[in-house]
């Protein structure tokens, strides 16, 4: 018997689970997967051979695929990974053989506010703590192969700035006359760093480099990371990674990875994290752990890799997307979904009382400071609130039906949750046609997760009409537009000069014509603004730069003041977690 969650903590739930858990092997096995196809990290940890095992399993008939998505995000979250968990152990409960396909958190999360990407309650995957903390070193992976380009470009820059042409000659080199004022690039790591934004290298004597500008971007959001999410196989990995462009020439030619002599090593570097991670969850059902979040700077889904697996191996696969429906899923949707082929059944979009509440709150509202508890006004009833929510998340029904596939709203239900206002959720929910489940999978695990199961089981039996909102034809700057009108609800967008200059570029060169949009942008509003909740009206998306990310095929334009380097708060979660001196566990994650 499990602790119980309302008056345990996760972290306790999951070591008690983990007494129990499956060995690798076992669990392998039982998911139909041979033995020489997993490479065990340990008892309770494995990666799976991809290229040995899709080979064996690509003739099987793909399964039903379904995407977790949500409504807007608030401070508090809303659930997305535990009802990822839940409906498999649902799903598991109904008879059904099913996986699911998660995101390795990023260090930089877990020691600040958000926390681990684990689950909840009795919806959790382990092992709990090797999941948080590095596990199987994909993330590093990236983070090295990243910061060897800046390695190679800038122990270049200094070359060329001491040789003459005929002495780089003679040491294999030719002369990329690398344009400082160009470098697309910047160092990477894998922790939320403000103070690293922009920093200043090369300082020192004439051996220690040349002085300029540069800065440290969090390691998620690295092209590299990007690729690794929207590759099929150890070849593409190879040949994306080499069309990196790091820097420009002072006559404007990019410079890439390739040009640096740099890619192979880069690609070797990656080429272990190709193989996606595999765990359970605390009912014994298998987890695919691949890729990496943060949708709103980055791509943010789980692999490719990881879906085709789950597909080929389950009748139903469950793959999660960063954030609400308007970029976690949108990139899914434009970007994911192209690049793979693959076309899903069903969304879930989960929602919770306190956050519609959250987006529908008036000025009344409490002030919410970040990592502090919640306010009591949020778990007191009150309808006026929830209607006004409401809009945010039929907002993002909307964005999703514009898919063509059929969304079902998950109202993850926590223990304080009145069931008077579940029901209110519910039937206004029902009297627009949509489907919607109430589901405690946070409280009781697969068992309170039966109905969504049932209802995702119903939907998947609907041929969805699956189509892209733009076609590849569509000039890049019109892309933008459309996301910003059919997906956010902007009236228009601003482009500065320096963003519409690059994106005119773009537009003239057929080259960039498949490249997908990836913009980054606030992930706490539909807007470009985190302080504008609910639905905003009446507002104009400002691109203020353009980045392209050459080996990842995505056009990525920045959108407001979004950092690519998230900050550090002032009550960061590294401040509860240690080591128990009797148990020798890692205690507050």
């Amino acid at each position: 018997m499990l602790p119980d969650p309302v008056s345990h903590p996760d972290w306790k739930i999951a070591q008690e689970a983990e007494k129990k858990m499956k060995s690798i092997f076992q669990l392998a096995e039982e998911s139909g997967i041979k033995r020489d196809e997993i490479i065990p990290f340990g008892n309770y940890v494995g990666k799976i051979d991809y290229s040995k095992i899709y080979e064996r399993i690509k003739e099987n008939p793909d399964g039903k695929y379904i995407v977790v998505t949500a409504i807007t995000p608030t401070p508090f979250g809303e659930g997305k990974s535990t009802t990822t968990i839940g409906i498999v152990q649902g799903l598991a409960k109904k008879g059904k053989k099913v996986s699911c396909a998660i995101r390795q958190p990023s260090a930089g999360p877990l020691m600040n506010v958000k926390g681990t990407a684990a689950g909840g309650g009795l919806s959790q995957c382990i092992p709990r703590t090797e999941f948080s903390l590095g596990f199987t070193g994909d993330i590093n992976a990236i983070m090295n192969a990243h910061n060897l380009a800046m390695v190679a470009l800038t122990s270049r820059i200094l070359h060329e700035s001491n040789y003459s042409d005929e002495i780089l000659a003679k040491k294999g080199l030719r002369r990329l006359d690398i344009d400082l004022k160009s470098i697309q690039m910047g160092w990477v790591i894998d922790f939320c760093a403000q103070a690293l934004r922009k920093i200043v290298i090369g300082l020192g004597s004439k051996k220690d480099g040349i002085p300029m500008e540069s800065r440290f971007d969090i390691a998620t959001s690295s092209e590299v990371m990007a690729i690794l999410s929207l590759i099929k196989d150890v070849k593409e990995l190879r040949e994306r990674i080499g069309k990196i462009i790091v820097a420009h020439s002072r006559n404007g030619m990019p410079i890439t990875t390739e040009d640096l002599e740099v890619a192979g090593a880069m690609a070797a570097l990656v080429l272990p994290a190709v193989n996606p991670n595999l765990i359970q969850t605390i009912e014994g059902q298998p987890v695919f752990v691949h890729a990496a979040p943060f949708a709103n700077i980055a791509i943010g889904q789980s692999s490719i890799i990881a879906d085709k697996i789950g597909l080929k191996l389950f009748d139903y696969h469950i793959t999660e997307s960063g954030f609400g429906a308007d970029i976690g899923f949108e990139k899914f949707w434009n970007i994911k979904c192209r690049q793979s082929g693959l076309k899903p059944d069903a969304a879930i979009v989960v929602a919770t009382l306190r956050a519609l509440k959250y987006h529908g709150a008036d000025k009344s509202a409490p002030k919410i400071i970040t990592g502090k508890a919640l306010p009591n006004e949020y778990f007191l009833k009150n309808y006026k609130w929830l209607e006004k929510g409401m809009e945010n998340l039929f907002h993002h029904i909307e964005i999703v039906k514009k898919a063509g596939i059929i969304p079902i709203v998950c109202i993850n239900k926590f223990q304080q949750d009145s069931s008077e206002e579940v029901d209110f959720v519910k039937r206004l929910c029902e009297e627009k046609g949509i489907w919607v489940s109430i589901s405690e999978h946070w409280l009781k695990g697969g068992e309170g997760a039966l109905d969504l199961a049932e209802k995702v089981i119903e939907a998947c039996k609907i041929k969805s009409k699956f189509k892209f909102l733009y076609d590849l034809e569509l000039p890049h700057i019109s892309r933008i537009e459309l996301i910003a009108r059919m997906i956010y609800g902007a009236d228009s967008v601003e482009f500065s000069p320096v963003a519409l200059d690059k994106l005119n570029k773009i537009n003239s060169k057929s080259e960039f014509s498949d490249f997908s949009v990836c913009i980054a942008k606030t992930h706490l509003s539909l807007s470009d603004n985190p302080s504008l909740r609910g639905v905003p009206k009446g507002w104009q998306l400002y691109v203020r730069d353009v980045l392209i990310f050459n080996g990842a095929k995505l056009i990525v334009p920045v959108a407001g003041e979004i950092s690519l380097m998230p900050g550090t708060a002032s009550n960061p979660n590294f401040r509860n977690i240690d080591i128990d001196l009797e148990t020798f566990k890692v205690k507050g994650i």
